[in-house]
């Protein structure tokens, strides 16, 4: 694979991955137009990794206090938001690993995320419940719609998110939480990658291609939580809304007309 590719796949990857508007649908588009589709396991866990390390990069006193208090209640409600995403992958992964090789149902999923991101952000009434007024079963809700988000074209960060509005969290906590709470699910869907590399299932690819997407990954990804943080306290996710239906209607086009 040309390091260009891998360049661009990088930035989708960091991008996608902390906008709302699925990572794992837009490298399945990436690599579709790249003509890349039976490869990319390898890249794929190595992009992971790259967004992996800007999270933590900005989360790092966090997850410092978290390591110093493993019982503390941000621990726990970590723990409750994952159990559930955990419980699903496992439980649908075979499924969720089919449609993504196929991509057959990647353009109504792109639709499903615009309809909940809109309805998320025409709620009327604002959240206004910080972190410490999250209960258990928030973060359990929250978690099983990232569960959901297991499904190629749906929005890991859009979900959740929005999971944090409908149940009335203010919209700088529901990012906060959102980013942080993506940082186990990360790092799980790292390690089962790589559990399948090391077993002989990926291609190989040039350390320089590999490097250089990691790194863009890691730079664009730093940049997307930044600027997601910022947007979700004053901005509109309703922007995010209009431009996965206009992608969504297109593959669903490209879809019919034999052409993806």
């Amino acid at each position: 694979m040309d390091w260009i590719e891998a360049v661009v796949l990088g930035i989708i990857q960091g991008l996608t991955e902390f906008l709302p508007i699925s990572s794992t649908g837009h490298l399945l588009l990436g690599r579709h137009f790249f003509r890349l589709d039976e490869a990319g396991l390898f890249l794929d866990s190595m992009l992971h990794i790259g967004t992996l390390i800007a999270v933590m990069t900005i989360y790092w006193k966090e997850i410092k206090e978290l390591i110093r208090q493993p019982f503390s209640r941000l621990s726990l409600l970590l723990v409750a938001g994952t159990v559930p995403t955990v419980i699903i992958g496992l439980s649908f992964k075979d499924y969720f690993e089919e449609i993504s090789r196929t991509g057959i149902t990647v353009g109504w999923e792109f639709l499903a995320t615009g309809c909940i991101l809109w309805l998320a952000d025409s709620m009327k009434s604002r959240g206004y419940k910080e972190l410490e007024d999250i209960t258990l079963m928030d973060a359990v809700l929250i978690g099983s719609f990232q569960g959901a988000a297991i499904l190629p074209a749906v929005s890991r960060s859009g979900l959740t998110i929005a999971a944090a509005l409908f149940r009335k969290i203010d919209r700088g906590t529901a990012a906060y939480f959102s980013f942080l709470l993506s940082i186990p699910a990360i790092a799980g869907g790292c390690l089962l990658q790589i559990k399948d590399v090391l077993g002989g299932q990926a291609e190989k690819l040039s350390f320089f291609s590999l490097f250089l997407g990691t790194v863009m990954s890691a730079v664009f990804g730093y940049l997307a939580v930044k600027w997601m943080i910022a947007l979700v306290k004053k901005g509109s996710l309703k922007g995010f809304a209009i431009y996965v239906w206009l992608l969504g209607f297109t593959i669903i086009g490209m879809q019919a007309a034999g052409l993806f």
